[in-house]
Protein backbone atom coordinates (compact mmCIF):
# COMPACT_ATOMS: atom_id res chain seq x y z
CA UNK A 1 0.00 0.00 0.00
CA UNK A 2 1.56 3.36 -0.81
CA UNK A 3 0.86 5.02 2.22
CA UNK A 4 1.47 2.45 4.67
CA UNK A 5 3.36 3.29 8.29
CA UNK A 6 7.26 3.27 8.56
CA UNK A 7 7.98 -0.02 10.51
CA UNK A 8 7.20 1.09 13.94
CA UNK A 9 11.10 -0.61 15.01
CA UNK A 10 14.20 0.55 14.69
CA UNK A 11 16.57 2.47 17.06
CA UNK A 12 16.01 5.92 16.18
CA UNK A 13 11.94 6.22 15.81
CA UNK A 14 11.47 9.96 17.08
CA UNK A 15 7.86 10.98 17.82
CA UNK A 16 6.12 14.20 19.72
CA UNK A 17 3.33 16.22 20.95
CA UNK A 18 3.34 19.43 18.86
CA UNK A 19 1.19 23.01 20.56
CA UNK A 20 1.46 25.72 21.95
CA UNK A 21 0.88 25.74 25.10
CA UNK A 22 2.51 22.30 25.39
CA UNK A 23 4.49 21.72 28.94
CA UNK A 24 1.49 20.87 31.08
CA UNK A 25 0.76 18.19 28.44
CA UNK A 26 0.52 14.17 29.91
CA UNK A 27 1.40 13.20 26.19
CA UNK A 28 4.54 12.38 26.88
CA UNK A 29 4.21 10.25 30.35
CA UNK A 30 1.36 8.06 28.12
CA UNK A 31 3.82 7.75 24.91
CA UNK A 32 7.30 6.90 27.10
CA UNK A 33 5.06 4.19 28.71
CA UNK A 34 3.96 2.59 25.96
CA UNK A 35 7.73 2.63 24.17
CA UNK A 36 9.04 0.97 27.45
CA UNK A 37 6.66 -2.46 27.34
CA UNK A 38 6.82 -2.27 23.73
CA UNK A 39 10.77 -2.67 23.85
CA UNK A 40 11.19 0.13 21.54
CA UNK A 41 14.43 1.22 23.43
CA UNK A 42 15.72 3.45 21.03
CA UNK A 43 12.45 5.56 20.63
CA UNK A 44 12.07 9.10 22.25
CA UNK A 45 9.00 11.28 22.78
CA UNK A 46 9.16 15.02 23.74
CA UNK A 47 7.23 18.34 23.64
CA UNK A 48 7.68 20.89 21.23
CA UNK A 49 6.46 24.25 21.52
CA UNK A 50 5.13 25.19 18.35
CA UNK A 51 2.38 27.44 16.50
CA UNK A 52 0.44 26.56 13.30
CA UNK A 53 2.59 28.54 11.47
CA UNK A 54 6.15 26.51 12.18
CA UNK A 55 4.24 22.95 11.21
CA UNK A 56 4.70 22.76 7.67
CA UNK A 57 8.92 23.93 7.85
CA UNK A 58 8.70 21.42 10.81
CA UNK A 59 7.20 18.67 8.86
CA UNK A 60 9.50 19.49 5.68
CA UNK A 61 12.83 19.50 7.30
CA UNK A 62 12.55 15.95 9.44
CA UNK A 63 14.04 12.64 8.23
CA UNK A 64 12.59 9.23 8.29
CA UNK A 65 13.43 8.29 12.00
CA UNK A 66 10.35 10.96 12.61
CA UNK A 67 6.75 8.55 13.18
CA UNK A 68 4.62 10.39 14.17
CA UNK A 69 3.19 13.65 16.38
CA UNK A 70 0.11 14.12 18.83
CA UNK A 71 -0.91 17.38 17.82
CA UNK A 72 -2.64 19.86 20.23
CA UNK A 73 -4.03 23.48 20.20
CA UNK A 74 -3.70 25.36 17.95
CA UNK A 75 -2.09 23.35 15.56
CA UNK A 76 -5.04 21.30 14.79
CA UNK A 77 -6.24 22.85 11.57
CA UNK A 78 -2.93 23.28 10.57
CA UNK A 79 -1.92 20.02 10.83
CA UNK A 80 -4.96 18.78 8.48
CA UNK A 81 -3.17 21.59 5.82
CA UNK A 82 0.14 20.52 6.15
CA UNK A 83 -0.22 17.05 5.59
CA UNK A 84 0.12 15.01 2.07
CA UNK A 85 -2.60 12.42 2.73
CA UNK A 86 -5.91 13.23 4.94
CA UNK A 87 -7.93 10.59 6.07
CA UNK A 88 -11.80 10.96 6.09
CA UNK A 89 -12.81 11.61 9.83
CA UNK A 90 -9.79 14.83 10.04
CA UNK A 91 -10.92 15.90 6.39
CA UNK A 92 -14.85 16.32 7.78
CA UNK A 93 -13.55 17.96 11.18
CA UNK A 94 -11.13 20.24 9.05
CA UNK A 95 -8.55 19.23 11.92
CA UNK A 96 -6.45 16.50 13.01
CA UNK A 97 -4.81 15.65 16.27
CA UNK A 98 -2.10 13.10 14.90
CA UNK A 99 0.31 12.72 12.38
CA UNK A 100 1.91 9.91 11.06
CA UNK A 101 4.75 9.76 8.62
CA UNK A 102 4.06 6.48 5.81
CA UNK A 103 6.40 5.97 2.83
CA UNK A 104 4.11 8.74 0.94
CA UNK A 105 5.21 11.13 3.43
CA UNK A 106 2.61 12.71 6.27
CA UNK A 107 -1.31 11.49 7.07
CA UNK A 108 -3.54 13.54 9.21
CA UNK A 109 -5.89 11.10 11.55
CA UNK A 110 -8.29 12.20 14.10
CA UNK A 111 -7.99 9.88 17.42
CA UNK A 112 -10.33 12.44 19.44
CA UNK A 113 -13.17 10.89 18.52
CA UNK A 114 -12.43 7.20 19.77
CA UNK A 115 -10.98 9.07 23.16
CA UNK A 116 -14.47 11.18 23.62
CA UNK A 117 -16.41 7.98 22.99
CA UNK A 118 -14.76 5.34 25.18
CA UNK A 119 -14.06 8.07 27.68
CA UNK A 120 -18.14 8.58 27.74
CA UNK A 121 -18.52 4.40 27.45
CA UNK A 122 -16.25 3.88 29.98
CA UNK A 123 -18.30 6.78 32.12
CA UNK A 124 -21.15 4.69 31.47
CA UNK A 125 -23.09 6.08 28.47
CA UNK A 126 -23.84 3.02 26.28
CA UNK A 127 -26.36 4.91 23.88
CA UNK A 128 -27.55 8.70 24.15
CA UNK A 129 -30.79 10.16 21.60
CA UNK A 130 -30.16 13.48 22.66
CA UNK A 131 -26.99 15.30 24.05
CA UNK A 132 -25.33 18.80 24.68
CA UNK A 133 -22.09 20.13 23.30
CA UNK A 134 -20.88 23.35 25.30
CA UNK A 135 -18.34 25.14 22.86
CA UNK A 136 -17.91 24.72 19.28
CA UNK A 137 -14.12 24.27 18.28
CA UNK A 138 -12.52 21.83 17.00
CA UNK A 139 -12.33 19.65 19.90
CA UNK A 140 -16.55 20.29 19.71
CA UNK A 141 -16.68 18.88 16.25
CA UNK A 142 -14.99 15.68 16.83
CA UNK A 143 -17.53 15.23 20.06
CA UNK A 144 -20.62 15.63 17.96
CA UNK A 145 -19.05 12.75 15.85
CA UNK A 146 -18.58 10.32 19.11
CA UNK A 147 -21.95 11.79 20.14
CA UNK A 148 -23.57 10.14 16.72
CA UNK A 149 -21.68 7.19 16.92
CA UNK A 150 -23.28 6.42 20.51
CA UNK A 151 -26.64 7.15 18.70
CA UNK A 152 -27.47 10.78 19.31
CA UNK A 153 -30.32 12.26 17.07
CA UNK A 154 -29.87 15.69 18.43
CA UNK A 155 -27.97 18.06 19.95
CA UNK A 156 -27.91 20.91 21.51
CA UNK A 157 -25.13 23.60 20.72
CA UNK A 158 -24.47 25.81 23.86
CA UNK A 159 -21.92 28.83 22.56
CA UNK A 160 -21.50 32.25 24.00
CA UNK A 161 -21.53 33.17 20.07
CA UNK A 162 -23.91 31.39 18.06
CA UNK A 163 -22.01 32.91 14.52
CA UNK A 164 -19.21 30.80 15.83
CA UNK A 165 -21.26 27.29 16.09
CA UNK A 166 -21.19 26.54 11.84
CA UNK A 167 -18.49 23.82 11.95
CA UNK A 168 -20.25 21.72 14.22
CA UNK A 169 -23.79 22.67 12.50
CA UNK A 170 -22.17 21.24 9.47
CA UNK A 171 -20.73 18.15 11.20
CA UNK A 172 -23.60 17.22 12.86
CA UNK A 173 -25.58 17.87 9.98
CA UNK A 174 -23.13 15.24 7.63
CA UNK A 175 -24.79 12.91 10.44
CA UNK A 176 -27.52 13.76 10.14
CA UNK A 177 -28.27 14.76 13.63
CA UNK A 178 -30.48 17.48 14.20
CA UNK A 179 -28.31 20.71 15.68
CA UNK A 180 -30.07 23.62 17.78
CA UNK A 181 -27.78 25.96 18.75
CA UNK A 182 -28.59 28.26 21.57
CA UNK A 183 -26.45 30.75 23.62
CA UNK A 184 -24.85 29.57 26.61
CA UNK A 185 -26.43 31.36 29.96
CA UNK A 186 -28.39 30.73 33.45
CA UNK A 187 -30.28 27.96 33.11
CA UNK A 188 -30.91 24.28 33.17
CA UNK A 189 -29.06 22.04 30.98
CA UNK A 190 -31.51 19.83 29.81
CA UNK A 191 -29.83 16.72 28.19
CA UNK A 192 -28.78 13.66 29.92
CA UNK A 193 -25.39 13.75 28.06
CA UNK A 194 -23.45 17.16 28.05
CA UNK A 195 -19.63 17.44 26.85
CA UNK A 196 -17.99 20.35 27.82
CA UNK A 197 -14.88 21.48 25.57
CA UNK A 198 -14.39 25.15 26.15
CA UNK A 199 -10.87 26.06 27.69
CA UNK A 200 -10.63 27.26 31.43
CA UNK A 201 -10.39 30.74 30.60
CA UNK A 202 -14.61 31.00 29.30
CA UNK A 203 -15.50 28.69 32.33
CA UNK A 204 -17.10 31.94 34.26
CA UNK A 205 -19.44 31.81 31.51
CA UNK A 206 -20.69 28.87 32.45
CA UNK A 207 -21.25 29.60 35.96
CA UNK A 208 -25.07 30.28 35.60
CA UNK A 209 -25.40 26.56 34.26
CA UNK A 210 -27.80 24.05 36.08
CA UNK A 211 -27.19 20.90 36.84
CA UNK A 212 -29.02 17.38 37.99
CA UNK A 213 -28.54 14.35 39.72
CA UNK A 214 -28.37 11.35 36.83
CA UNK A 215 -26.96 13.73 34.14
CA UNK A 216 -23.40 12.67 32.88
CA UNK A 217 -20.97 15.35 32.26
CA UNK A 218 -17.75 14.86 30.47
CA UNK A 219 -15.25 17.88 30.64
CA UNK A 220 -12.51 17.48 27.90
CA UNK A 221 -10.03 19.35 30.24
CA UNK A 222 -7.96 17.70 33.24
CA UNK A 223 -5.94 20.46 34.46
CA UNK A 224 -7.32 22.27 36.46
CA UNK A 225 -9.24 19.55 38.05
CA UNK A 226 -12.15 19.76 38.86
CA UNK A 227 -13.05 22.63 36.63
CA UNK A 228 -15.32 24.89 37.83
CA UNK A 229 -18.62 23.34 35.48
CA UNK A 230 -17.10 19.59 36.78
CA UNK A 231 -17.30 21.05 40.10
CA UNK A 232 -20.64 22.20 40.39
CA UNK A 233 -21.93 19.43 38.38
CA UNK A 234 -20.69 16.86 40.87
CA UNK A 235 -22.46 19.10 43.74
CA UNK A 236 -25.57 18.59 41.74
CA UNK A 237 -25.34 14.56 41.81
CA UNK A 238 -24.01 14.32 38.29
CA UNK A 239 -21.69 11.67 37.09
CA UNK A 240 -18.54 13.81 36.11
CA UNK A 241 -16.05 12.50 33.71
CA UNK A 242 -12.79 13.94 33.46
CA UNK A 243 -10.88 14.91 30.27
CA UNK A 244 -8.13 12.65 31.59
CA UNK A 245 -10.17 9.78 30.12
CA UNK A 246 -9.83 11.54 26.06
CA UNK A 247 -6.27 11.62 26.79
CA UNK A 248 -5.61 8.51 27.43
CA UNK A 249 -8.07 6.59 25.10
CA UNK A 250 -6.95 8.69 21.78
CA UNK A 251 -3.23 8.11 23.04
CA UNK A 252 -3.59 4.22 22.93
CA UNK A 253 -4.70 4.43 19.15
CA UNK A 254 -1.46 7.37 18.35
CA UNK A 255 0.66 4.90 19.66
CA UNK A 256 -0.76 1.92 17.92
CA UNK A 257 -0.39 4.62 14.53
CA UNK A 258 2.93 5.54 15.31
CA UNK A 259 4.27 1.93 16.26
CA UNK A 260 2.47 -0.36 14.05
CA UNK A 261 2.03 -2.42 17.88
CA UNK A 262 -0.98 -2.94 19.51
CA UNK A 263 -1.10 -0.37 23.14
CA UNK A 264 -0.10 -1.78 26.20
CA UNK A 265 -3.21 -0.03 27.85
CA UNK A 266 -2.71 -1.55 31.31
CA UNK A 267 0.68 0.25 31.28
CA UNK A 268 -0.01 3.30 29.79
CA UNK A 269 -2.91 3.13 32.72
CA UNK A 270 -1.24 2.67 35.25
CA UNK A 271 1.87 5.76 34.18
CA UNK A 272 -1.41 7.95 34.29
CA UNK A 273 -2.43 7.10 37.97
CA UNK A 274 0.75 7.04 38.66
CA UNK A 275 1.83 10.66 37.63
Amino acid sequence: MADRPVPGAGPAGRAAVIGRPVAHSLSPLLHRAAYAVLGLTGWTYDALDLGPEDLPVLLAGLGPEWRGFSVTMPCKQAAVAAADTVEPLPRLLGAANTLVHTDAGWRAENTDVHGVGMALQTGGVERVAHAALIGAGGTAAAAAVALAELGAESVDVLVRDPSRAADVVRVLGVLGVEADVRRVGPGPVEAPVVVSTVPIGAHADLAGLRWRAGQTLLDVLYAPWPTPVAARAAAAGATVISGLEVLFWQATVQVELMTGQPAPIGAMRAALDAR
